[in-house]
């Protein structure tokens, strides 16, 4: 089957890297200094790693892909954090939408032996999608701002609690929206006097698309802000912060 994958001339590579956070499927890695697509399964083709490249070295081409390489999916997904220990995707593409089964811990009270109380919302603000909110809103005045990839309020039990409460929540998925959030991120930044900015993203790669923006945004806003990255697994507890 025919689609569109991308193409690296390692001639005009310099190895700067700035394709590899801006690919938001993992796709590509550094080998020997050069950028390299370590597995055409994971290119989405949709090139928001263009733009990135200083030289021109990366372009498109419609052209069948290749069989799936498990070894060599296999060898990308040992360099993730070790904390993460993700799983080889299916044949289908992304690693976001391996599929699997989680099971909760037995060893949680049973609900019946809990007494029932009312649980407190600690969204502060709407809109909360990162796409609709104002960049000039006044609740963003003295924030402790939290930038959340959709799927963690589903995925870890306590987000309201322990990452919502007491600070302005925005939301996206990089890999849904397929935007770069890095200018209205800027925008945000650059107006308002935040206090500081927490990242809260998934284990799977499409989820290094925010990490990127919140890191292109500071840099282009020029300000200094406290600033923390924390991942949440797919099986809801937290990897690393």
């Amino acid at each position: 089957m025919k689609r569109k994958i991308i193409t690296i001339d390692e001639e005009k590579c310099n190895g700067c890297g700035l394709c590899i956070n801006a690919c938001h499927e993992g796709a590509l890695q550094l080998v020997n200094g050069k950028a390299k697509l370590i597995s055409e399964s994971y290119c989405d083709g949709l090139g928001n790693c263009l733009p990135e490249c200083p030289t021109g070295a990366i372009t498109i081409e419609e052209r069948e892909a290749a069989p799936f390489d498990e070894e060599a999916v296999k060898e990308h997904l040992a360099r993730q954090a070790a904390a993460s220990q993700p799983q080889p995707p299916l044949a289908c593409g992304c690693p976001g939408q391996q599929v699997k089964t989680i099971r909760p811990s037995t060893t949680a009270p049973s609900p019946a032996s809990m007494p029932v109380a009312p649980v407190e919302s600690q969204l502060r603000q709407w809109p909360c999608q990162i796409k609709l909110v104002p960049v000039n809103a006044p609740y963003f005045n003295n924030a402790h701002l939290l930038i959340a990839a959709d799927c963690t309020a589903y995925a870890y039990a306590d987000m309201h609690n322990e990452f919502m409460k007491n600070r302005i929540t925005l939301i996206g998925c990089p890999k849904l929206d397929q935007v770069d959030y890095a200018e209205k991120l800027t925008a945000i930044i650059a107006n308002n006097n935040l206090k500081s900015i927490t990242v809260v993203r998934m284990e799977v790669p499409c989820c290094g698309g925010i990490v990127h923006a919140v890191q292109t945004a500071l840099v282009k806003s020029g300000k200094m802000i406290p600033w923390q990255v924390v991942t949440i697994g797919t099986d809801g507890t937290i990897l690393d912060s």
